[in-house]
């Protein structure tokens, strides 16, 4: 059961259509579940958005009683502060353990809430510096797209809400089920751009055509043994003009990038076929099945077969391998923040 949270006056429209994009419709094809999804408020009728469209809300709080996702929409007029019975719901829906989504300002009500203290969170860049003022307890962070936080998302404003309700899908569900709802939204899986972010965060799409086109060799030869050197070569750079320029376009470092890759390749074998790890690990470079059950389980919290039993499409025929299949599963996949910095 997925719930909304709205206040008159205070709807974000865009935000609010995104929730219902994601959640609303019958995406079961896609490998989603069907969503039980609502809007509600702690009063329910005909309540104002941002725009002053009129939004017809039928549920009251009482139904985060029983939500296992509820989402804050926007919260801009930070004079209102949200009162004791909204917060109330909120935290004993935490304490449930329900997952709370906060969408731009949205993140002030689970602020006020406490819900928030201690932990790194973002909003909308030009709200991040009333964030931080008003609750100082919070790290607050203006330069990604959301922060995953376990049972607590936070998103920045406006379309970071598709990036962090994806996330979310691929969190819970799959690569796969993210990458088809994102087809179907007609957005790409991970929104391009080059600052590094916290958690989940794109990798640019390149504008320097030459450093492009090493990164989609890399991809299509991740089983290789790749060094910056090689790389570099292909670029026509020295390693070190190579490794700064990487760095200013991607927000990475090569050796981070290339470690995402295979890891992003590893899913993508662990989810469509049923080739065993060892195969995979050597498939995707990392050339031990141990190799690839340390990088993986530092990196995504499971082990790779309990991945696999997780996120495997049900009812998916399996993909034969035919010694060539890394060099098409590589995708430019999210980096975690842990990872940059790192030598090449």
């Amino acid at each position: 059961m997925v719930s909304a949270v709205v206040a008159d006056g205070l709807i974000g429209s865009f935000g609010l259509g995104v929730c219902h994009e994601v959640f609303a419709y019958d995406r079961s094809r896609l490998g989603l579940p069907r969503f039980d999804f609502a809007v509600v408020a702690e009063e329910p009728g005909i309540l104002r958005t941002d725009t002053g469209l009129g939004v017809l809300v039928e549920h009251g709080l009482e139904r985060l009683e029983r939500s296992d996702v509820v989402l804050i929409t926007a919260w801009e007029l930070f004079d209102r502060v949200p009162s004791e019975t909204l917060l109330d719901a909120l935290r004993a829906a935490h304490a449930r353990g329900a997952t709370l989504i906060s969408h731009c300002t949205g993140v002030f009500v689970l602020a006020a809430a406490g819900l928030l203290d201690g932990m790194r969170v973002t909003t909308h860049w030009r709200w991040a510096g009333e964030l931080a003022a008003r609750f100082p307890d919070l790290d607050v962070d203006p330069t990604v797209l959301y922060v995953d936080n376990g049972s607590i998302l936070t998103g920045a404003g406006t379309a970071a809400g598709v990036d962090t309700l994806l996330h979310l899908i691929r969190r819970e569900w799959g690569a796969a089920a993210a990458n088809a709802l994102a087809r179907e939204m007609v957005v790409p899986p991970h929104r391009d751009g080059g600052q590094a972010q916290y958690i989940d965060a794109p990798v640019a799409r390149c504008e320097d055509d030459l450093l492009g086109a090493v990164l989609e060799w890399a991809t299509a030869h991740l089983a290789e043994d790749i060094s910056v050197e090689l790389l570099a070569r292909r670029a026509l750079m020295s390693p070190r003009t190579f490794a700064r320029r990487f760095k200013a376009t991607t927000g990475t470092t090569p050796h981070a990038w290339l470690l995402q890759q295979r890891l992003s390749a590893a899913e993508a074998l662990l989810e469509e076929t049923d080739a065993p790890v060892e195969e995979i690990a050597r498939l995707v470079g990392f050339g031990t099945a141990a190799g690839l059950r340390e990088q993986f389980a530092r990196r995504r919290g499971v082990s790779p077969r309990a991945y696999r039993q997780t996120f495997r499409s049900a009812g998916a025929a399996p993909v034969q391998l035919d010694g060539h299949r890394a060099g098409g599963v590589g995708r430019h996949e999210p980096l975690v923040e842990a990872e940059l910095g790192q030598p090449a």
